[in-house]
């Protein structure tokens, strides 16, 4: 099997690129592939070539989906919509637009499997490069535009976060996003966009096109979801398919001593229900469970194995999580998953009884049956 090393163009907080091949390593070259926090999807797009059967991937964020499916569907109208300056006022302005159509995104990626907005992907795509730290589009903030269509602050209201940014010993700025000039000095003491070591934001759109379509291609038939993680964890979504590798990646849970509000749809609790899932489901000779976290957030049978790993450091105020608990990574993995597994093109057919694979083509519901 080759490796595989196509990238995400967004950060994401507590993203797996880093062990994407460990995991791989332990699950081999498995009939079928669940993600059901797919994030930046750095695990599926970390899978060693060749690649058969089938993936399903889910995220809760329905911009997350809404990127997913686009980047699917619509690679070229996304990498125009994606391809802008870095402008502070255009990062407020498209921020507010965005928060507008929340309501109503959500509804129509669940009423359509084929639907999906370029613009509002590739405007979300471009902001959360340019943002610096967590809260980008949650709503959790005090401003707000007014009918004439300005922003304006609203007190304890919700809408644009615009809070103040840390910027280490050098002091705090004015309540403002604003731009961060890495090493090189720092430009006016106030929160703006993210311009990265090359003073960059997304890629320009010439080298936006090809990325987008290649991760297209990679996408091809992997099926995208929204909802609930419990959707694509239930027996005809997973092992009726044979074989199957389930990748669980939730928020840290409130146990790993971690802050809240890292991403637009945080929970410091589904991570005990994950949990639960996976033990109890652990012993399932046709399923190979990752489940990661952070030391001492889940305390997991003796069957199973722990990978201890660094994530490293992240940028703005994810600098501060990243630093005290990077090094506190660590992925479980069942009983099916070997230490090191030697992954073969039919390792998947030759371990797995013959099972009859039902037909799931949709995400499943609640308790794993297929959606009607």
């Amino acid at each position: 099997m080759q490796p595989n090393s196509l990238p995400a163009p967004f950060p994401w907080f507590g993203g797996k690129r880093k062990v994407a091949a460990e995991v791989w390593s332990r699950f081999g070259a498995v009939a079928n592939y669940v993600e059901p926090f797919f994030g930046s999807g750095a695990v599926l797009l970390g899978r060693p070539t060749p690649i058969a059967g089938n993936e399903t991937i889910n995220d809760l964020d329905g911009y997350v989906a809404n990127f997913w499916r686009s980047v699917k569907m619509s690679p070229d109208a996304l990498a125009e919509h994606a391809d802008n300056p870095v402008n502070e006022n255009d990062l407020h302005a498209r921020h507010v637009w965005l928060l507008q159509r929340r309501e109503t995104l959500q509804s129509h990626l669940d009423g359509d499997p084929e639907w999906h907005d370029p613009q509002i992907a590739g405007w979300w795509v471009w902001g959360i490069a340019c943002w610096i730290g967590s809260g980008f589009c949650s709503g959790k903030g005090p401003w707000w535009i007014n009918e004439a269509r300005q922003l304006v602050h609203l007190g304890n209201g919700r809408g644009v976060n615009r809070k103040l940014v840390h910027l280490g010993d050098n002091g705090r700025g004015v309540n403002r996003k604003l731009v961060h000039l890495g090493d090189n000095g720092r430009g006016v003491n106030r929160k703006l966009v993210h311009l990265g070591d090359n003073g960059q934001g997304v890629e320009p759109q010439a080298r936006l096109a090809p990325w987008f379509n290649a991760l297209a291609e990679r996408l091809r038939n992997v099926r995208v979801c929204s909802g609930d993680w419990s959707r694509v964890c239930g027996p005809s979504v997973t092992f009726r398919h044979g074989l199957t590798g389930v990748f669980l990646d939730p928020p840290y849970a409130d146990t790993a001593e971690r802050r809240s509000g890292l991403y637009r749809e945080d929970s410091e609790q589904v991570a005990h229900a994950v949990r639960d899932w996976a033990v109890a489901n652990g012993d399932n000779p046709l399923l190979r469970i990752a489940l990661c976290g952070y030391e001492g957030e889940h305390e997991m049978p003796p069957s199973w194995s722990v990978h201890s790993w660094s994530a490293g450091e992240g940028s703005g105020a994810q600098a501060d999580e990243r630093s005290e608990n990077g090094k506190r990574e660590r992925i479980w993995f069942s009983p099916a998953c070997s230490a090191k597994r030697q992954a073969y093109l039919f390792d998947a057919i030759r371990e797995q009884p013959e099972i009859k694979a039902e037909n799931a083509s949709s995400c499943g519901g609640p308790n794993g049956e297929p959606a009607r």
